[in-house]
């Protein structure tokens, strides 16, 4: 996918404030739930999304905090355009004036912080990659950027739609697009509460999350707060693969040391009912995927998205 020679000057010079400015972009508008892409590491963001669904409308958005997430990750909050929509487990083409690649970043937020805030939230792992570099070492409060919604990998519940069990299972930053899922279903299930009826048919949510130690764990607390929230609904498995010690105690109660097994992904498995969605690296998902289906789980119910 090139982007139009106008864009990228946008990119590059942009500073209106936000909620003064959108650009229109040409591209597909429909959205749909399944996601493949090839695993070529050598391509860049545009390229390797190039078959996504994304948005036709550039927005003009600001920086208006910054939160180190654990020693590697920075979580922004990035104030948007009254205009910008998302559903939960979708991502954003970056644009940073004076870089030229274009970052994809998974929003860790849920619609409803941006309905209720006009804000989403982004969490970037620190690497050489231009964009992710600017934000670790170069972005500051009150940076002007610019952000198209994109991808085909999102939870968009409506009231109308079947009770369903969500199977997530997440590796290493791969838990971005999860986390909003996840917050999504706790603000639906809040509306439930608050309308004193069930307008949302959700039945369990279980989140199996795997990183080398805890504090690659991202929004770990959060998540904890969300099963003791719903106790009924919510469940998770943090999977260290190499730290089996000094374990912080409240975590110990959702701790595993090891990684993901069969037997844990086929205990919160219902073949009529689960929606499994995976992030994590492609060999992850390959090896997921490929178990949920050895269990009967049909291909359709197993919705992924590939992060290098």
């Amino acid at each position: 996918m090139s982007v139009p020679c106008f864009l990228s000057s946008v990119a590059r010079s942009f500073c209106p404030p936000a909620g003064l400015l959108c650009c229109r972009i040409l591209g597909p508008s429909s959205f749909t739930r399944r996601r493949n892409m090839s695993s070529r590491r050598q391509m860049d963001h545009l390229q390797r999304t190039a078959n996504n669904s994304r948005q036709n409308v550039l927005y003009p958005a600001k920086v208006c905090g910054i939160i180190n997430e654990s020693e590697m990750v920075k979580r922004l909050r990035i104030a948007v355009h009254p205009d910008f929509t998302f559903k939960a487990g979708q991502w954003v083409d970056f644009f940073i004036p004076g870089v030229e690649k274009v970052g994809g970043f998974s929003m860790c937020s849920s619609p409803g912080l941006l309905q209720r805030e006009g804000i989403v939230e982004l969490a970037v792992k620190y690497t050489k990659h231009p964009p992710a570099l600017w934000v670790h070492t170069t972005c500051t409060v009150g940076a002007r950027v610019a952000m198209r919604v994109g991808g085909d990998f999102f939870f968009d519940l409506s009231p109308s739609d079947p009770s369903v069990d969500l199977l997530l299972v997440a590796g290493g930053v791969g838990i971005n697009p999860l986390y909003s899922i996840l917050l999504h279903t706790t603000d639906l299930l809040r509306l439930n509460c608050a309308s004193g009826g069930r307008d949302y048919n959700i039945g369990s949510v279980h989140l199996c999350y795997s990183a080398k130690n805890t504090q690659e764990l991202l929004f770990k607390s959060s998540i904890i707060e969300a099963c003791r929230d719903f106790p009924d609904k919510f469940s998770c498995d943090f999977h260290v693969t190499q730290q089996c010690t000094d374990v912080d105690p409240h975590l110990q109660p959702f701790l595993k040391c090891g990684r993901i097994t069969e037997d844990e992904l086929h205990a919160h498995v219902d073949l009529q009912r689960t929606l499994c969605f995976l992030c994590g690296p492609p060999p992850m998902i390959e090896a997921i995927s490929k178990t949920l289906m050895d269990f009967g789980l049909p291909k359709d119910r197993i919705l992924f998205e590939k992060w290098w």
